[in-house]
C-alpha cells in the first residue's frame, strides 16, 4: 500500500493558551476575520479542540473553491451547547481559527456571526437542567472520546479505583475516614468546570453531584491542556500528590511530551483495572475500543435539522459526513487520520459502543465499515492487521473485506 505521513498534529501550544488567559484578563482581540471562504460557525467542549483544530487547518490549506474556515468557541460541553441552541440568551466572546500554517488564533465575534453547530461529549440530559434536545435540532454521533484520570509522570502510583474517586471528590481530598493515599492534599487536586463534558462524565460515574465536588474553587480549571499543566507542575514538588481527569487526547499529548500519565481504572461492577490503551507504550486504545475501559463516550455534533431531520446548514452536513467517514473529503484529506493521530477514536475503529451516549450500558458493535488495522497503524506506526490493496489479498478467513487498507473480518 502507498506510505503515509503520520505526523501528528500541533496541540494549542502554552503561548496560544497565554493568549487567552490575557482575553480572559481583559485584553482584547483582533476582530474575527471576514474574508476567509465558506465560514462555519461552532460551539462546545475543549476536548474536541484539537481534533476539530487539525481538520480545520487541514480544510483552510485547500484551494478557495475548496477550502472551509472552521470557527470555534470553547467555555465547555454545556455552556457551548447553551450558546448554539439559546443564543438570545447567551453567546460565544470569542472565536478560535486555524490557519493553515501556524498556530491557531483567538479573535473576537463581529457580532453577525451566527452558531450552525456545537459539540459535546455528553448529551443535554447531563447538562444543567438536563432539559432534552430542542425541536428543530438534531443529534449526530462523533468519534470516541476517553476520559482519563491523571497524575504526575514521574508517580508511582499506576491505578484508582471509582471508589476512590467517589471519596476524594465527593468528600475531598484528605477528609476524615475517607482518606485516599496519596492524593490526601486539597491544593493538589484538580477538575474541570462544571460546564465541561469530562466533569459531569466523572459526576454521573461517581455519583457525586457535579456542583458538589469538595476541591478548593480555583482547582476547578477552564480547559483540559491547562489541567495537564497544574498536575505537570504540581508534581514538581511531590510527583505522586497531583490528580486530575481530562479528555484521551489531552493526556496522551501530555504523555507524550513526559508531563503526565494514565492511572488504569477500575468501575465499580469490574475486578481489575484497564488503561484505555493495551499497554503503557502502544497507544491503541484498544481496552477503550473493545469496551473493558470505562471511562469513555460516543460525542455528538447538534445541529440545525430541516423538517425531515437532514441538516439544514449543507457546510455543516459535509462536516459531519467527513468526521464519519460517510462523506468524501475534499482535496484528498483523510479526516478519519486527522481524528486518529489528534486523539480520538471513529466510529469504524469501535468493537464497543454506548448507543444512547454518556455512560449508558455498553454494548458489542459492527461499524459498516471498520478500520481497526487502519486506526492501529495510524495511531502506532505498526499492526497485525495485514495490509491489502483490495479484498483479493485478504484470504486468511471467509468473508475477509480490503478496508481502509487492511484485512477486516468484514
Amino acid at each position: 500500500m502507498t506510505a503515509r505521513s503520520h505526523s501528528h498534529p500541533r496541540f494549542i501550544s502554552t503561548s496560544a493558551f497565554l493568549v487567552a488567559s490575557s482575553l480572559a484578563s481583559g485584553v482584547l482581540a483582533a476582530p474575527c476575520p471576514t474574508n476567509l471562504p465558506n465560514p462555519i460557525y461552532g460551539a462546545g467542549g475543549s476536548a474536541v479542540t484539537n481534533t476539530l483544530g487539525a481538520v480545520a487547518r487541514a480544510l483552510a490549506s485547500l484551494p478557495p473553491d475548496q477550502a472551509v474556515t472552521i470557527f470555534y468557541n470553547d467555555p465547555g460541553a454545556c455552556a457551548g451547547y447553551a450558546h448554539f441552541v439559546a443564543p438570545e440568551i447567551s453567546q460565544p466572546d470569542s472565536f478560535w481559527y486555524w490557519p493553515a500554517d501556524g498556530d491557531p488564533v483567538q479573535c473576537e465575534p463581529n457580532g453577525d456571526e451566527e452558531l450552525s453547530f456545537a459539540h459535546m461529549g455528553n448529551t443535554p440530559a447531563l447538562c444543567p437542567g438536563g432539559e432534552d434536545l430542542p425541536a428543530g435540532f438534531g443529534r449526530f454521533v462523533a468519534p470516541v472520546q476517553t476520559i482519563n484520570v491523571i497524575t504526575h509522570a514521574a508517580s508511582s502510583e499506576d491505578s484508582i479505583t471509582a471508589e476512590a474517586l467517589y471519596h476524594i471528590y465527593g468528600f475531598g481530598p484528605g477528609a476524615a475516614g475517607r482518606s485516599v493515599a496519596p492524593w490526601i492534599e486539597p491544593a493538589d487536586v484538580y477538575g474541570r468546570r462544571t460546564n465541561s463534558f469530562v466533569h459531569q462524565i466523572v459526576a454521573n460515574l461517581t455519583g457525586v453531584p457535579s456542583g458538589s465536588f469538595k476541591i478548593p474553587e480555583d482547582n476547578f480549571l477552564r480547559t483540559n491542556d491547562e489541567t495537564v499543566a497544574a498536575v505537570f507542575l504540581k508534581g514538581q514538588t511531590n510527583a505522586n500528590r497531583p490528580l486530575g481527569y481530562v479528555s484521551g487526547s489531552a493526556a496522551d499529548a501530555g504523555e507524550g511530551r513526559g508531563e503526565v500519565k494514565t492511572l488504569a481504572y477500575r468501575d465499580f461492577d469490574q475486578t481489575c483495572a484497564y488503561l484505555p490503551h493495551s499497554s503503557r507504550d502502544r497507544k491503541d486504545n484498544y481496552n477503550t475500543r473493545t469496551g473493558q475501559y470505562a471511562l469513555w463516550t460516543p460525542a455528538w455534533f447538534y445541529a440545525k435539522t430541516t423538517d425531515d431531520g437532514k441538516i439544514a446548514n449543507p457546510l455543516v452536513a459535509n462536516l459531519i459526513g467527513w468526521f464519519d467517514g460517510t462523506l468524501e473529503a475534499p482535496g484528498d484529506l483523510d479526516v478519519v487520520e486527522l481524528v486518529i493521530q489528534a486523539g480520538d477514536v471513529p466510529l469504524c475503529a469501535m468493537q464497543a459502543i454506548r448507543p444512547d451516549g454518556d455512560l449508558s450500558p455498553i454494548t458489542s458493535y459492527a461499524p459498516e465499515n471498520p478500520c481497526n488495522g487502519y486506526y492501529e497503524f495510524v495511531k502506532t506506526g505498526q499492526t497485525d492487521y495485514v495490509s491489502c490493496s483490495d479484498s483479493t489479498d485478504c484470504n486468511e478467513a471467509e468473508g475477509e473485506q480490503c478496508r481502509y487498507g487492511f484485512c477486516e473480518a468484514y
